[in-house]
């Protein structure tokens, strides 16, 4: 059977941060913002150790399963993610991100850092699972049609704000960040290897595709053609941290609340790793009713 964590559990009071409405900020105010992101204190060892500890003392390392129900304030619509024992070691080894995580953080960020606060109209998320190059190579039309239904359901985005779509290149592989500004005609693309989007003609296309479409059925003019921006950002050292690299990409963007983001944000890749512990150290220590409801 399975139990349900989530929705039908109240966050843990302490957690909600309810970021000032303020203006586009500039580069040097991303290590402000990013401490002002809730945190688990204690070093990467001690934070590992406890996180060791829960697991063990939870029966998901038994094949047990959880289902982390997710409100459509996160995805636009209900969403339910399973949460189980290869999840965990996908954290605990060191291993590349699958969705399930992807969408828990999601929903972690959304739960922490949105919820009740002005960044709902600023900031969505598109959920990995309907949007990716296996879907895309199967039915291009019917994942193009999925994006519309998701622009369609936030309104009518006619004031900047961001779609945020974790894409992976399918069966496994390489997470890569696509930020939308519907209302700019604007994507940036967010990719902790090199190169840009082009890699990816198929997204790029039933992007675009989706962002005309959305707009011709809300009767916008389009002024100009879409413009793409391929954002300098961090990049990977190894072969497997994309996905962590993807989830730090929002938070920091969603801490500053920044929807116009610049061509350079990150300064240096050094902070960037020694937190992606802090990654998973939050996905588990703050919603430990995952382990254990």
């Amino acid at each position: 059977m399975l139990k349900k964590a989530g929705k039908d559990i109240p966050t843990k009071s302490g957690t909600k941060t309810n970021p000032k409405s303020q203006k586009e900020v500039p580069n040097q105010m991303l290590d402000k913002a990013s401490k002002e992101i809730p945190t688990t204190s204690g070093t990467k060892s001690q934070i590992m150790m406890r996180l060791e500890k829960m697991v063990e003392e939870s029966d998901i390392m038994h094949d047990a399963i959880r289902s982390v129900d997710m409100d459509e304030g996160v995805f636009g619509i209900a969403h339910s993610e399973l949460i189980a024992k290869e999840d965990m070691q996908q954290l605990f080894e060191h291993e590349e991100l699958g969705i399930a995580v992807i969408h828990t953080y999601i929903w972690y960020m959304y739960d922490t850092l949105m919820r009740g606060t002005e960044l709902c109209n600023r900031f969505n998320f598109i959920a990995a699972s309907r949007i990716n190059t296996t879907f895309i190579t199967k039915n291009p039309t019917s994942v193009m049609n999925e994006l519309v239904d998701r622009f369609m359901v936030a309104g009518d985005n006619t004031t900047p704000s961001l779609y945020f779509l974790p894409f992976n290149s399918g069966n496994g592989g390489h997470w890569v960040l696509v930020a939308m500004d519907l209302s700019r005609l604007m994507v940036y693309y967010l990719d902790s290897l090199p190169g840009d989007w082009s890699k990816y003609p198929s997204m790029k296309k039933t992007v675009d595709a989706g962002i005309l479409k959305f707009r011709s059925k809300k009767n916008y003019r389009n002024r100009k053609d879409i413009t793409w921006v391929r954002v300098q950002c961090p990049q990977q050292n190894n072969s497997i941290d994309c996905g962590f690299f993807v989830l730090r990409f929002m938070r920091d963007i969603i801490a500053l609340n920044r929807i116009d983001i610049p061509k350079m944000v990150w300064n240096n890749n050094l902070g960037f790793i020694l937190i992606l512990s802090d990654i998973s150290s939050n996905l588990l220590l703050n919603h430990e009713y995952v382990l254990f409801s």
